[in-house]
């Protein structure tokens, strides 16, 4: 056996030295042969929105020396896993979203995904309760919006009705109403005499992160905190699983931001809570475990793994210094696939964008998750778009044994130099808003809001020169798809039912001194509303923080916009504009930038008119307008456009002044030529799609008003 082993490390070093590595300079030195004086840094180098200037190859002298490269899971700065056995010992938490506006559909719909696979509830509160109001003090629009409507014991028993409350955990996005709901699902668990102890989720606050959202609070700072502060001091004596903040990275990335961004404003709200809840006597170690952090999951892959391991190691060192132990060192982490880049066009393509999300989350190491259904961005999910989304977790867990390694991202040259590059990168952003004097004091400045607009200002740029791809969308449209299905609540009849409930129900006034009094109240019938108004008298509406909100969208609304101007054109004149392709010469000739122009004018949803190519120009004239197309397109070669162009611009000029030529390439040396015989546009690889059909589209909407619409 010995004697076989040293035969085949002699063998190994005859290989070697017959095939030597060869260097990364001796590799360079091949690649600038290959690119024949084409400069290698504009070629072979990315630069990220993050400001992260990615190579085209990684080697281990790359990472040698980071600091992190010899972590191990389980083991401070926990950038491999915060726990010993990764997935091993208990996968990622199912976590779906189901935003179904009352208890009764909520409750019908968890029972369902439970037993199919769904591990722990995620409980979206709808508006108006999320502002501490009950149906009847609100209006139409609000109750059940995006959201279900719960508003009291009875509301919350019937939506987790059949649900074995201690063995799963119950999370809620609460926001401004964390302390009132707090009460009020302890006094479920008390009213069924479950012991606290059983009570495991999260309870959602983030009142920064709502101000960034929405501009405004319900109430001041200092008293959301205070608030805040009662629940833990009772929680962490009572009811230790059950947490208390999330900060959201929601509003951040759902507003353009990139994802250094997104964790740099995430860590300031994070320190901002802790600064806060020192203040108000809690110890380090109460504070950090009661924080779980909620990040978007993008679609550029490994920049989304790494996020979620730098954070886990910003976190990390946070904490440290602030005295924590390693436990409260490690950071909870839930992820949840971005709206951001969703689209309503094509929307199965939206599967597949959540499946890539998905698997960055479970290899940067989410410890819940909620995968967004393929559907979201058009109305409410059904139970098909709920089965896929969950699916997708239950497929990358128990078919792609994902839970079966501990950080499969781990020693990757790539991704590990990307962590740290990450990492330092948010750092300074950290920094920046702490030299600032806080996160508040930073939004209030607009220094984030700022930020975040360049970033989306160089998004729309890359959108629209289509340098980032968005399929069915910016590229590769499909017109014959059938649109989805919308499906809305009927805001006007469940506010009518709910407020003619609560308004028949509400008879008593209740007081109550601490947090246990409020656990009571809630079981002898006070609701959200009620404990708001007691708890909240005017007096604390002073001083409520007013900030210019972060505007959330989604990356292709522009697009989606210019199609539907373009489908509406089509319902009032029957038909969508016409575009006709002037094809010269054979196919071989025409065909590349014919397809391509195809391609170009489907993106708005034009009618776009093909043929095999015409031997005159005098044909392709002719059949332009026989075809009454208000848009030609000549497609051709950059050898043939001098001769072809003038010709056939002036037969379609003389016949139809007020037709559209647009050239099919960018011959720049020609331009100026083709520009001066009549071509009004040129469409090429890197031309603004967006500015270019936008513009068309205006003008035959312009010409058809000044028609009369007829």
């Amino acid at each position: 056996m010995e004697k076989n082993l040293k035969n085949n490390e002699n063998h190994l070093q005859s290989l070697s030295n017959e095939f030597p590595i060869p260097t990364k300079k001796e590799w360079r030195v091949a690649v600038d042969k290959l690119l024949k004086g084409a400069p290698y840094e504009k070629i072979m180098l990315t630069k990220t929105y993050e400001g992260i200037q990615l190579e085209p190859m990684y080697l281990r002298e790359d990472v040698e020396n980071l600091p992190i490269i010899n972590s191990l899971p389980g083991f401070p700065p926990y950038v491999r896993s915060s726990h010993l056995l990764g997935y091993k010992k208990k996968a990622w938490d199912i976590a779906q979203e189901i935003p179904l506006p009352t208890a009764d559909e909520f409750n019908q719909a968890i029972l369902s995904d439970l037993k199919r696979g769904q591990t722990a509830i995620n409980l979206i509160l709808d508006t108006a309760t999320r502002d501490g109001l009950d149906p009847d003090q609100s209006i139409s629009g609000r109750v059940g919006e995006n959201g279900t409507s719960i508003a009291s014991l009875s509301d919350l028993k019937k939506a987790l009705n059949g649900v074995y409350l201690g063995a799963v955990d119950v999370n809620i996005e609460a926001y401004s109403s964390g302390y009132f709901f707090g009460g009020l699902l302890v006094a479920l668990y008390k009213k069924q005499g479950i012991d606290f102890s059983q009570l495991k989720g999260n309870l959602g606050i983030d009142p920064i992160g709502e101000l960034a959202e929405k501009g405004s609070l319900s109430i001041s700072l200092d008293v959301a905190y205070d608030e805040v502060s009662k629940l833990i001091k009772w929680t962490s004596s009572n009811a230790q699983q059950l947490k208390a903040f999330t900060i959201h990275g929601y509003p951040y990335n759902n507003s353009g931001a990139s994802a250094v961004e997104e964790l740099g404003y995430m860590i300031a709200t994070a320190t901002e809570y802790i600064n806060q809840m020192l203040e108000r006597g809690i110890e380090i170690d109460t504070i950090a475990t009661n924080i779980k952090f909620s990040f978007s999951l993008g679609s550029n892959f490994f920049m989304e793994v790494a996020k979620l391991r730098a954070a886990r190691l910003l976190w990390a060192n946070i904490i440290s210094n602030y005295g924590g132990n390693e436990e409260s060192q490690k950071m909870i982490i839930h992820g949840r696939t971005s709206s951001f880049n969703k689209t309503i066009y094509d929307p199965y393509v939206n599967m597949l964008r959540t499946t890539t999300e998905a698997l960055s989350g479970v290899i940067g190491g989410c410890d819940s998750m909620h995968v967004s259904p393929f559907d979201e961005s058009v109305s409410l999910p059904n139970e098909f778009s709920r089965r896929i989304s969950r699916n997708t977790q239950l497929i990358l867990k128990d078919e792609c044994n994902l839970d079966a390694v501990i950080d499969p991202a781990g020693g990757s040259f790539y991704i590990e130099s990307l962590t740290n590059s990450l990492a330092d990168e948010a750092w300074k952003i950290f920094q920046k808003i702490e030299e600032s004097g806080s996160i508040l004091k930073a939004l209030k400045d607009g220094i984030i809001q700022d930020s975040i607009a360049e970033t989306v200002k160089l998004r729309k740029k890359n959108r629209n020169i289509r340098k980032d791809i968005f399929l069915g969308t910016n590229m590769y449209a499909n017109l014959s798809e059938e649109p989805l299905e919308v499906r809305k609540p009927d805001f006007e009849k469940i506010y009518d039912t709910r407020s003619k409930e609560f308004a028949s129900i509400k008879k008593d006034t209740f007081d109550f001194d601490s947090f246990d009094g409020m656990v009571d109240a809630f079981i002898n019938g006070m609701t959200i509303g009620q404990a708001n108004k007691y708890q909240r008298s005017e007096a604390v509406h002073c001083g409520i923080p007013v900030i210019k909100p972060l505007t959330a969208f989604r990356i292709t609304e522009d697009f989606e916009e210019m199609r539907q101007k373009v489908e509406n054109f089509a319902i009032k004149k029957g038909s969508a504009p016409k575009v006709f392709l002037a094809n010269m010469g054979p196919i071989p000739q025409h065909k590349p930038r014919a397809d391509f122009s195809t391609g170009f004018f489907q993106v708005a949803g034009f009618d776009v008119l093909s043929n095999n190519g015409f031997s005159t120009v005098e044909e392709a004239a002719e059949a332009t307008v026989k075809s009454n197309a208000p848009i030609v397109v000549i497609c051709s070669t950059d050898k043939t456009y001098p001769v072809i162009v003038p010709k056939f611009c002036k037969l379609i000029k003389d016949k139809n002044p007020e037709t559209i030529i647009v050239l099919a390439g960018n011959p720049k040396a020609q331009i100026e030529e083709h520009k001066k015989s009549g071509v009004d546009y040129f469409i090429y690889l890197r031309a603004n799609i967006y500015e270019i059909l936008s513009g068309l589209i205006e003008k035959l909407i312009i010409a058809d008003n000044d028609q009369g619409g007829k």
